[in-house]
């Protein structure tokens, strides 16, 4: 028998997750090859609420779904109470997660991208040592819950990550970015040229001055500013009472030239889809307007403890139950170009300081896949920002 429908009869509602996910991955490892590897994940993951309280179970044996379903009933028992109902079907937005390019990708292609952004920094670096990354999995997943909502979302996620590393002497350099993708993307090179540019700078070694020094992030170093936002954004965190902005919507807590987005509906991106993992559909939510806090992030049950309704950001793993978290975070851009930039920070242009970019990752090539299957310089560098 079908596990929804068997459910059905024992709760008064039932959620069915079902998820499968094949990953390729190459590795490069101080300018080497060194491993290919394919490995296919495939597993259920079922909710019930049953007497008010919520229950969870997951497996990834098929042949155990009697033992899943009274696994998820016994647990009920025990479960937090649930403020909540699972949604009801309702259309999302039509986003475009899905690349056969991307998807038929073998090994051997997988190998010669490596191959080729190796070449690029060697070209110009004979001395770098390089650790690459390559990463392509295809994930199906589908939703279905005793309302008759029954969705599934297929995604074709693709990232590549590259780290060098230079030593002198006494003198480290260390530099890192990756790129990501669900559609396959000519330009997939661009992100190594970037880095390769900045090696270049990077050679040009100059002292600094002390005092006050003027502080230009890069994109990637914003993240040094957007995760602890992001947290403070996050409903489970306003819910718990943790969160510093929690009581301030409508209020101007930022310069007028922040504008915060959130958004799913990003054709490509890796948190992007139709729906969220409870089966909400995906949308674009405004957080911060011109300095202004308009809302947080939400799922069915943060939601519903707050008194509010989701906003599609349920992100889960196959054993873990969904929580918000964001999708697209997008920082909206300002109006003055890069070069006005630099050149009205005097420091900069007088070579009196350096500007540096720091990213926080945990390996080269970590894969922010939606679905989750859970050295420093004695000498200053200029660098492009």
């Amino acid at each position: 028998m079908d596990i929804l429908t068997q459910l059905k009869k024992e709760a008064e509602q039932v959620e069915v997750l079902s998820l499968q996910n094949e990953k390729t991955t190459v590795e490069y490892e101080a300018n080497q090859l060194k491993t290919c590897a394919v490995a296919e994940t495939k597993g259920t993951a079922v909710r019930v609420i049953r007497n008010g309280q919520l229950g969870f179970s997951a497996s990834t044996d098929e042949t155990v779904i009697n033992k899943l379903a009274a696994n998820a009933l016994e647990s009920a028992a025990y479960g937090d109470k649930a403020p909540f109902s699972f949604p009801d079907p309702k259309p999302g937005p039509a986003v475009r997660t899905f690349d056969k390019a991307v998807a038929d990708l073998p090994i051997a292609r997988l190998v010669e991208m490596g191959k080729e952004i190796l070449d690029l920094v060697l070209r110009v670096e004979p001395d770098a040592r390089c650790n690459i990354g390559l990463e392509r999995s295809i994930v199906t997943a589908s939703i279905r819950n005793q309302k008759g909502l029954d969705v599934s979302f297929q995604t074709s996620p693709l990232s590549l990550g590259l780290e060098i590393d230079r030593i002198e002497g006494d003198d480290v350099l260390i530099l890192y970015d990756q790129f990501g993708a669900t559609v396959w993307d000519n330009d997939y090179l661009d992100f190594a040229r970037n880095l390769v540019e900045k090696l270049k700078k990077a050679r040009t070694i100059t002292s600094i001055q002390p005092g006050k020094m003027p502080v230009l992030f890069a994109p990637t170093g914003t993240l040094a500013l957007g995760l602890p936002l992001s947290q403070g954004l996050n409903g489970k965190e306003v819910y718990k009472g943790t969160s510093p902005i929690k009581d301030k919507i409508g209020e101007k807590l930022f310069d007028e030239k922040i504008t915060i987005i959130d958004d799913g509906t990003i054709d490509g991106k890796f948190a992007s889809a139709s729906y969220d993992d409870e089966g909400v559909p995906r949308r674009r939510n405004v957080l911060v307007e011109k300095g202004v806090l308009k809302g947080f992030v939400y799922d069915l049950k943060t939601a519903a403890q707050s008194g509010v309704e989701s906003t599609g950001n349920a992100s889960r793993g196959l054993f873990n139950p969904p929580e918000p978290s964001f999708t697209n975070f997008v920082i909206q851009p300002g109006q003055t170009p890069l070069k006005d930039i630099l050149s009205g920070i005097d420091e900069a242009s007088s070579s009196k300081t350096c500007s540096a970019s720091a990213r926080a990752t945990s390996s080269p090539a970590r894969s922010p896949t939606r679905w989750r299957w859970r050295s420093r310089s004695r000498k200053a560098r200029s660098s492009g920002a």
